[in-house]
Protein backbone atom coordinates (compact mmCIF):
# COMPACT_ATOMS: atom_id res chain seq x y z
CA UNK A 1 0.00 0.00 0.00
CA UNK A 2 2.72 2.22 0.73
CA UNK A 3 4.46 1.54 -2.77
CA UNK A 4 1.57 2.76 -4.30
CA UNK A 5 1.27 6.13 -2.56
CA UNK A 6 4.87 6.70 -2.82
CA UNK A 7 4.29 6.54 -6.78
CA UNK A 8 0.86 8.28 -7.06
CA UNK A 9 3.16 11.35 -4.64
CA UNK A 10 5.78 10.88 -7.99
CA UNK A 11 3.49 11.46 -9.99
CA UNK A 12 2.13 14.00 -9.14
CA UNK A 13 5.04 15.93 -8.54
CA UNK A 14 6.21 15.37 -12.40
CA UNK A 15 2.46 17.04 -13.47
CA UNK A 16 3.43 19.99 -11.41
CA UNK A 17 6.40 20.49 -13.23
CA UNK A 18 5.40 19.91 -16.18
CA UNK A 19 1.99 22.31 -15.95
CA UNK A 20 4.70 25.44 -13.31
CA UNK A 21 8.20 25.51 -15.01
CA UNK A 22 8.86 28.39 -17.93
CA UNK A 23 9.81 25.79 -20.59
CA UNK A 24 9.54 28.94 -22.95
CA UNK A 25 12.67 30.23 -21.38
CA UNK A 26 14.70 27.84 -21.38
CA UNK A 27 16.98 28.03 -23.82
CA UNK A 28 18.05 24.48 -25.09
CA UNK A 29 20.55 25.63 -27.54
CA UNK A 30 20.84 24.59 -31.23
CA UNK A 31 22.38 21.61 -33.03
CA UNK A 32 24.69 21.83 -35.92
CA UNK A 33 26.27 20.14 -38.63
CA UNK A 34 29.02 20.88 -39.36
CA UNK A 35 30.27 19.71 -42.99
CA UNK A 36 34.07 19.42 -42.96
CA UNK A 37 36.62 21.83 -44.60
CA UNK A 38 37.84 20.58 -47.87
CA UNK A 39 39.80 21.26 -50.83
CA UNK A 40 39.02 19.93 -54.20
CA UNK A 41 41.94 19.24 -56.98
CA UNK A 42 42.73 17.24 -60.28
CA UNK A 43 45.21 15.01 -60.34
CA UNK A 44 46.53 14.20 -64.02
CA UNK A 45 48.65 11.32 -65.57
CA UNK A 46 50.17 10.27 -69.19
CA UNK A 47 51.45 7.84 -70.82
CA UNK A 48 52.87 8.08 -74.44
CA UNK A 49 52.47 4.62 -76.36
CA UNK A 50 53.26 3.10 -79.86
CA UNK A 51 50.65 3.06 -81.72
CA UNK A 52 49.29 -0.93 -81.72
CA UNK A 53 47.06 -1.04 -85.15
CA UNK A 54 46.37 0.29 -88.63
CA UNK A 55 43.46 0.32 -90.61
CA UNK A 56 43.08 0.56 -94.09
CA UNK A 57 40.15 0.54 -96.74
CA UNK A 58 40.41 -0.99 -100.22
CA UNK A 59 37.70 -1.15 -102.67
CA UNK A 60 36.80 -1.64 -106.07
CA UNK A 61 34.34 0.65 -108.62
CA UNK A 62 33.36 -0.98 -112.26
CA UNK A 63 31.16 0.58 -114.49
CA UNK A 64 29.47 -1.32 -117.54
CA UNK A 65 26.24 -1.15 -119.21
CA UNK A 66 25.67 -5.03 -118.11
CA UNK A 67 24.79 -5.07 -115.10
CA UNK A 68 25.98 -8.22 -114.44
CA UNK A 69 29.36 -7.91 -115.96
CA UNK A 70 29.96 -5.15 -113.33
CA UNK A 71 28.52 -7.17 -110.50
CA UNK A 72 31.70 -9.96 -111.59
CA UNK A 73 34.04 -8.06 -112.42
CA UNK A 74 33.80 -6.17 -108.84
CA UNK A 75 33.56 -9.72 -107.37
CA UNK A 76 36.40 -11.62 -108.92
CA UNK A 77 38.74 -8.59 -108.04
CA UNK A 78 37.47 -8.40 -104.33
CA UNK A 79 38.04 -12.19 -103.89
CA UNK A 80 41.86 -12.01 -105.26
CA UNK A 81 42.13 -8.64 -102.58
CA UNK A 82 40.17 -10.57 -99.63
CA UNK A 83 42.24 -14.07 -100.70
CA UNK A 84 45.77 -11.96 -100.80
CA UNK A 85 45.39 -10.38 -97.48
CA UNK A 86 44.77 -13.78 -96.03
CA UNK A 87 47.72 -14.51 -97.69
CA UNK A 88 49.32 -11.67 -96.20
CA UNK A 89 48.47 -12.58 -92.48
CA UNK A 90 45.48 -10.94 -91.24
CA UNK A 91 42.58 -13.09 -90.20
CA UNK A 92 39.16 -13.24 -91.27
CA UNK A 93 37.54 -11.36 -88.53
CA UNK A 94 40.06 -8.42 -89.74
CA UNK A 95 38.49 -7.72 -92.80
CA UNK A 96 34.91 -6.57 -93.03
CA UNK A 97 32.70 -5.38 -95.77
CA UNK A 98 32.79 -1.40 -95.20
CA UNK A 99 30.44 -0.93 -98.41
CA UNK A 100 28.57 -1.98 -101.28
CA UNK A 101 26.98 -0.17 -103.65
CA UNK A 102 24.77 -1.36 -106.82
CA UNK A 103 23.37 1.72 -108.73
CA UNK A 104 22.10 2.42 -112.39
CA UNK A 105 23.43 6.24 -113.55
CA UNK A 106 21.55 8.84 -115.03
CA UNK A 107 21.92 9.92 -118.51
CA UNK A 108 20.80 13.07 -119.96
CA UNK A 109 20.13 14.10 -123.19
CA UNK A 110 18.91 16.58 -125.89
CA UNK A 111 15.33 15.87 -128.22
CA UNK A 112 13.76 18.81 -129.86
CA UNK A 113 15.59 20.89 -127.80
CA UNK A 114 14.21 19.28 -124.76
CA UNK A 115 16.24 17.97 -121.56
CA UNK A 116 15.22 14.12 -120.99
CA UNK A 117 16.95 11.55 -118.66
CA UNK A 118 17.35 7.85 -119.39
CA UNK A 119 18.91 5.13 -117.54
CA UNK A 120 22.74 5.14 -118.39
CA UNK A 121 25.23 2.52 -117.05
CA UNK A 122 25.84 0.56 -114.28
CA UNK A 123 28.36 1.45 -111.48
CA UNK A 124 29.21 -1.29 -109.11
CA UNK A 125 31.44 -0.59 -105.73
CA UNK A 126 32.54 -2.99 -102.73
CA UNK A 127 35.22 -1.96 -100.50
CA UNK A 128 36.76 -3.52 -96.84
CA UNK A 129 38.27 -2.37 -93.73
CA UNK A 130 40.80 -4.25 -92.65
CA UNK A 131 42.49 -4.10 -89.63
CA UNK A 132 46.21 -5.08 -89.22
CA UNK A 133 47.99 -5.65 -86.20
CA UNK A 134 51.39 -5.72 -86.73
CA UNK A 135 51.74 -1.92 -87.76
CA UNK A 136 55.41 -2.25 -88.78
CA UNK A 137 53.73 -4.11 -91.54
CA UNK A 138 51.96 -0.50 -92.63
CA UNK A 139 54.16 0.05 -95.46
CA UNK A 140 54.03 -3.53 -97.12
CA UNK A 141 50.42 -4.17 -97.32
CA UNK A 142 49.97 -0.61 -98.91
CA UNK A 143 51.75 -2.17 -101.37
CA UNK A 144 50.22 -5.48 -101.68
CA UNK A 145 46.81 -3.45 -101.99
CA UNK A 146 47.77 -1.51 -104.41
CA UNK A 147 48.89 -4.42 -106.46
CA UNK A 148 45.85 -6.84 -106.51
CA UNK A 149 43.24 -4.52 -108.02
CA UNK A 150 41.91 -2.56 -105.63
CA UNK A 151 41.47 0.99 -107.64
CA UNK A 152 40.47 2.90 -104.03
CA UNK A 153 42.64 2.36 -101.33
CA UNK A 154 42.72 4.48 -98.02
CA UNK A 155 44.88 3.90 -95.18
CA UNK A 156 46.47 3.51 -92.86
CA UNK A 157 44.71 5.22 -90.19
CA UNK A 158 46.48 4.74 -86.81
CA UNK A 159 44.86 3.96 -83.41
CA UNK A 160 45.33 2.14 -80.36
CA UNK A 161 43.60 -1.32 -79.87
CA UNK A 162 43.00 -1.19 -76.07
CA UNK A 163 45.10 0.71 -73.56
CA UNK A 164 42.56 -0.04 -70.72
CA UNK A 165 45.77 -1.44 -68.73
CA UNK A 166 47.70 1.03 -69.14
CA UNK A 167 44.36 3.63 -67.62
CA UNK A 168 44.75 1.09 -64.83
CA UNK A 169 48.39 1.80 -64.06
CA UNK A 170 47.60 5.38 -64.66
CA UNK A 171 45.10 5.67 -61.42
CA UNK A 172 48.10 5.64 -59.23
CA UNK A 173 49.88 8.25 -60.87
CA UNK A 174 46.85 10.24 -60.95
CA UNK A 175 46.17 10.01 -57.75
CA UNK A 176 49.64 10.92 -56.41
CA UNK A 177 49.32 14.09 -58.26
CA UNK A 178 46.64 15.28 -57.44
CA UNK A 179 48.02 14.97 -53.26
CA UNK A 180 51.37 16.91 -54.19
CA UNK A 181 48.80 19.65 -55.66
CA UNK A 182 46.63 19.74 -52.69
CA UNK A 183 49.81 19.76 -50.26
CA UNK A 184 51.00 22.69 -51.94
CA UNK A 185 47.49 24.45 -51.82
CA UNK A 186 47.36 23.91 -48.03
CA UNK A 187 50.96 24.55 -47.47
CA UNK A 188 50.74 28.41 -48.51
CA UNK A 189 47.32 28.09 -45.82
CA UNK A 190 49.03 27.03 -42.82
CA UNK A 191 46.55 23.96 -42.96
CA UNK A 192 47.31 20.36 -43.23
CA UNK A 193 45.80 17.90 -45.31
CA UNK A 194 43.43 15.29 -43.74
CA UNK A 195 42.17 12.06 -45.64
CA UNK A 196 40.46 11.86 -48.70
CA UNK A 197 36.80 12.46 -48.59
CA UNK A 198 35.76 11.62 -52.30
CA UNK A 199 37.29 10.61 -55.50
CA UNK A 200 35.67 10.34 -59.22
CA UNK A 201 37.09 9.70 -62.64
CA UNK A 202 37.09 12.59 -64.21
CA UNK A 203 37.70 11.16 -67.86
CA UNK A 204 40.39 9.23 -69.89
CA UNK A 205 41.34 9.87 -73.06
CA UNK A 206 43.80 8.00 -76.06
CA UNK A 207 45.29 11.04 -78.56
CA UNK A 208 46.93 9.68 -81.71
CA UNK A 209 48.58 11.25 -84.64
CA UNK A 210 46.19 9.91 -87.87
CA UNK A 211 47.89 8.97 -90.84
CA UNK A 212 45.85 9.28 -94.19
CA UNK A 213 46.94 7.68 -97.23
CA UNK A 214 45.26 7.71 -100.79
CA UNK A 215 46.67 4.98 -102.15
CA UNK A 216 44.45 5.40 -105.79
CA UNK A 217 46.36 4.88 -108.58
CA UNK A 218 49.73 4.62 -107.06
CA UNK A 219 50.37 0.99 -109.21
CA UNK A 220 52.34 -1.58 -107.06
CA UNK A 221 54.53 0.76 -104.77
CA UNK A 222 53.34 1.97 -101.45
CA UNK A 223 54.91 4.90 -99.97
CA UNK A 224 57.01 4.25 -96.55
CA UNK A 225 54.91 5.11 -93.11
CA UNK A 226 55.70 4.89 -89.61
CA UNK A 227 53.00 4.06 -86.76
CA UNK A 228 54.19 6.61 -84.61
CA UNK A 229 52.99 6.72 -81.20
CA UNK A 230 50.13 8.50 -79.28
CA UNK A 231 49.10 9.92 -75.65
CA UNK A 232 46.95 8.37 -73.15
CA UNK A 233 45.54 10.70 -70.70
CA UNK A 234 44.09 9.34 -67.16
CA UNK A 235 42.34 12.50 -64.83
CA UNK A 236 40.99 12.07 -61.10
CA UNK A 237 39.10 14.78 -59.24
CA UNK A 238 39.55 13.88 -55.18
CA UNK A 239 38.36 15.67 -52.58
CA UNK A 240 40.95 15.99 -49.44
CA UNK A 241 39.86 16.83 -45.93
CA UNK A 242 41.73 20.07 -44.50
CA UNK A 243 42.66 19.86 -40.57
Amino acid sequence: MKENNKGVMILVVVLILVFLLPWGRINWGKIRWMQPETVTVTGEAKSTQKNQIATFNAGVDAVNSDKDKAISDVNSKMEAIIAAVKDFGIKEEDIKTQNLSIFQQEETYYEGGVQKSRKGQWRISNGVEIVLREVDKASKLTSLLTSTGANNVYGPNFSFDDVSETQKGLYEAAMKDAKDKAEMLVKVSGRRLGKVVNVSENGSSSVYPMYRMAAEGLGGGGAPVEPGSGTVRQSLVVVFELK
